[in-house]
């Protein structure tokens, strides 16, 4: 199956991914030439091997990145098939233009000196937030995540275990060069952070709960919901294990201050019920966040 996804060439969504595209490429590279770099930290990937390569050789970081880009995503297409477009060809050729741009125009400079930890946290979030507007723009970062697909589709590895063994691979050769174990610690805290913040840079914060009540109640917590809070919800048929009696089960969807609403009136008319309460990573469709937006971008 073909990943790879097709704009025509000018219109509002073409200029919608491709400025997400170089927006994310240069907030990626401002994360490791004014955090990462300095302090010689190697949180995976192939600009963590360039990181390396720049304090033992003096090779430019970004133009490692490309070094090691180019290949990969040949190699990917010929084994994998048409998953990687050119958005994810331009996306990694703007990093290491960028990455190699910054450090020469402002050399080795620490934004924050003398503060390893700070660094590898807020390098963390702009190389999180760069890599989650790239992939907002359903393009690749390339690299190990191209080689972490080859590596499992012929070792049947599961893919999310295979990146993280590369990752951690390139890590410990940090270790290996630098001969210091604080690296691989800030790396990984650096890893740790840039997972999280894709996650929420994709999906954003959430506010919305997804409630699921079970009450003999369930007419007057129905008109609740519906006349009161103003939301819509589903009625589930289950039956109780314990005696095999019917029940319903009400599935709604509600933001923070309505779940303090409601939850305050079920406990007033059925101080009996069940209430089952999820965060809600995202909810589409009416009274939340339009399916249309999400397709869209």
């Amino acid at each position: 199956m073909a990943y790879v996804t097709k704009e025509k060439l000018f219109t509002r969504r073409w200029f919608y991914s491709y400025s997400l595209i170089i927006i994310g490429a240069f907030i990626l590279a401002a994360g490791f030439v004014f955090f990462i770099t300095p302090y010689k930290l190697v949180p995976g990937g192939v600009f963590g091997v360039g990181i390396v390569l720049y304090h033992l050789l003096g090779i430019p970081v970004g133009l490692t990145g490309l070094a090691f880009n180019i290949p990969l995503t040949i190699v990917g297409i010929k084994l994998l098939g048409p998953r990687f477009g050119v958005k994810t060809v331009v996306g990694f050729v703007l990093t290491s233009v960028f990455i190699d741009g910054l450090t020469y125009l402002i050399g080795d400079m620490a934004l924050v000196e003398d503060d390893a930890l700070l660094s590898s946290i807020f390098g963390g979030v702009l190389i999180g937030f760069g890599l989650g507007l790239i992939f907002k723009a359903k393009a690749s970062s390339g690299g190990t995540a191209i080689l972490s697909q080859i590596v499992a589709k012929y070792t049947r590895m599961p893919l999310g275990q295979t990146l993280i063994i590369i990752d951690s691979i390139i890590v410990l050769l940090g270790l290996v060069a630098f001969g210091d174990w604080k690296i691989p610690l800030y790396s990984w805290i650096v890893i740790f952070i840039t997972g999280k913040v894709i996650d929420i840079t994709m999906e954003g914060m959430s506010y919305e709960k997804t409630i699921f009540i079970i009450s003999d109640k369930y007419e007057e917590i129905r008109h609740k919901i519906l006349h009161d809070i103003r939301r819509g919800g589903t009625y589930i048929e289950g039956k109780g294990m314990y005696n095999n009696s019917d029940k319903k089960i009400i599935f709604v969807n509600v933001t923070r201050r309505e779940l303090s609403v409601l939850t305050e009136f079920v406990h007033e008319v059925d101080p009996k019920a069940f209430l089952t309460v999820i965060e809600a990573s995202e909810i589409l469709g009416e009274g939340f966040k339009p399916l249309e937006s999400k397709i869209e971008s």
